[in-house]
């Protein structure tokens, strides 16, 4: 397993991150904890949950955190988890990035994860309703209690990180060390401004979808039904997602396929190791369903896009 560091923090972490939306939704506790144990296994020691993850408030959580409590592996874990999406639809409270909901959320994470602090705190999204120097206040005091030792956003513009960076350099708060963005062969949008901005400023890109929510896993077919049991078969998915998996999809695949075949290698795991290899990146985050799925993932480490490839 190959080690970057996080940002410009002394921390090293697996070239993979694990990520743990899935686990207690397309997952099973089960699956979920043999893909936790041969992650660990196999030196990944990124992981990635949120406080909303696994298909209802907590369940992620809860299963990384029974996971790692009886590994004995917690210490040597990064671990990452997220506040900002709603946890109570009738508590208009209870969502957002207001000091009252991330110090409580944080509390009913750390519970969960069955440990003292983590590792990385992110700001799920920004609210432009709040001013950032209130999230910035509260995670630094987060921070200085021990709870959380570094703190981070997803999906935020680079003109918003800057922001942040500004702020905490005129409040002298603890500054966002990470940035949490999509990106993979179909949406490149970063490498306008966040990756520059990123490089910059020493800031970790974790990006995640680097195989674009499965459209470049080559499972699905130009004029074909999805397959049972992906997600585009899933209603949910297909519905709330239908414009995603359009032609533009499969012209793009078409082209992907023969290199993949050419080097042996799955058409995600050749979506995966491009974005492994793109400037500026630290750790992709994968998100295995099952434990096929992380054994993929780990072989794009072994995969090497040239340029005559790019």
């Amino acid at each position: 397993m190959e080690y970057r560091p996080l940002g410009r923090s002394g921390v090293q972490v697996s070239a993979l991150c694990l990520g743990c939306w899935m686990f207690g939704d397309r997952a099973s506790p089960e699956e979920s904890r043999r893909i936790i144990g041969h992650a660990l296994d196999s030196g990944v020691n990124f992981f990635d949950t949120a406080n909303v993850y696994g298909g209802a408030p907590g369940r992620s959580e809860t299963i990384v955190g029974e996971a790692l409590k009886n590994s004995g592996q917690r210490d040597k874990v990064v671990l990452g988890t997220k506040v900002f999406w709603p946890v109570d639809p009738d508590d208009p409270n209870g969502r957002g990035i207001s000091r009252r909901h991330i110090t409580e959320q944080l509390e009913n994470s750390l519970r969960r994860l069955q440990t003292d602090h983590v590792d990385l705190y992110y700001l799920h999204r920004l609210d432009p309703d709040v001013p950032v120097d209130e999230p910035l206040r509260a995670l630094d005091d987060l921070v200085r209690s021990g709870k959380v030792r570094y703190i981070g956003v997803s999906t935020t513009a680079a003109w918003q990180f800057v922001e942040s960076l500004w702020v905490s350099d005129r409040l002298s708060l603890n500054r966002f060390i990470a940035e949490t963005p999509p990106y993979n062969i179909l949406d490149r949008r970063i490498e306008k401004e966040l990756i520059p901005m990123a490089q910059t400023f020493g800031v970790a890109v974790n990006p995640w979808a680097p195989v674009a929510g499965s459209l470049l896993t080559g499972i699905y077919k130009r004029g074909e039904e999805p397959p049972p049991g992906s997600r585009y078969a899933e209603e949910r998915i297909a519905t709330a997602y239908s414009r995603r998996l359009n032609e533009g999809v499969f012209d793009v695949t078409d082209v992907l396929a023969p290199l993949a075949a050419d080097k042996g290698c799955s058409l995600a795991q050749l979506a995966l190791a491009w974005v492994l290899g793109q400037p500026g990146v630290t750790s992709p985050i994968t998100g295995p369903e099952r434990l096929g799925d992380l054994e993929d993932s780990l072989g794009a480490l072994e995969v090497e896009i040239t340029d005559t490839d790019r």
